[in-house]
């Protein structure tokens, strides 16, 4: 018992070192930019979120080490808490779109390197996959809101629509079957963050951003469309029928 908790109390001190980091990265926002008081307060709230719920799922998770694929993810989560920083004290002042433009690409540059490090490392874990499941989708969400200012409302569809999966998935729990892997399904999630990146980034004339913005979410329509149909078919397949010859052994026995 005293073991167990030995471990707990490393795993909950690397979750509050991750929110040490997080609040250093705000400060240092602050100081360079002069960071306003939505910027200001959202980081704090995605700090404290992230802390509150990273320390219960490792409490549950009963991992005796955070691993360095999760402290990756941990850092990838860092720099989504400046852009979520920045794009919200976007509605106030211009904060510099390069600072944006480079935290979101190291963190997207890092995305497949907390998978590839888990691998390596034998630390492959529940925990891991979901928190960097967690942290790709709101990222994705937070580009969204920063493009859909330029572009339009109709651009949060992209950032919204792996939460009103979820959400639906509670009203219909077929929508929680496991799906097979697909290439095309990670391929189409990568591109997404990378379109938002390139059109908040400004370097291209807006009807460019709209056509790359506009593909990357037809191509998420179909990838969820596709996930959708495959679920709704396996759930409503019905199990197969024993043969007659099947039956008549039954009944003799």
């Amino acid at each position: 018992m005293a073991l167990n908790n030995t471990y707990e109390a490393r795993l909950q001190q690397e979750t509050a070192a991750g929110a040490g980091v997080q609040l250093l990265l705000l400060a240092l926002l602050g100081s360079a930019i002069g960071l306003g008081p939505a910027g200001w307060l959202t980081g704090l709230v995605f700090a404290f979120a992230t802390w509150a719920v990273l320390s219960r799922a490792v409490h549950r998770s009963r991992l005796r080490s955070f691993g360095p694929a999760n402290r990756v993810t941990l850092g990838r989560a860092t720099l989504v808490g400046g852009v979520t920083a920045l794009v919200a004290d976007s509605f106030e002042s211009a904060p510099p779109v390069t600072l944006l433009v480079a935290l979101t690409a190291v963190a997207l540059l890092l995305d497949g390197v907390d998978g590839k490090v888990a691998r390596r490392t034998g630390t492959s874990t529940a925990l891991g996959a979901r928190f960097d499941m967690e942290v790709d989708a709101f990222l994705i969400l937070v580009l969204s809101v920063y493009v859909s200012m330029r572009l339009g409302p109709w651009v949060l569809l992209i950032g919204g629509m792996r939460y009103a999966f979820v959400a639906a998935a509670r009203v219909a729990p077929w929508l929680t079957a496991p799906l097979p892997p697909s290439f095309a399904r990670k391929t189409v999630a990568a591109v997404q963050g990378v379109c938002l990146l390139l059109a908040g980034s400004e370097l291209l004339p807006h009807p460019a951003n709209l056509a790359i913005v506009l593909s990357a979410l037809a191509s998420l329509v179909w990838s969820f469309g596709r996930d959708v149909r495959w679920l709704w078919r396996t759930f409503r397949t019905p199990l197969e029928a024993p043969s007659e010859p099947k039956l008549l052994e039954l009944a003799t026995r």
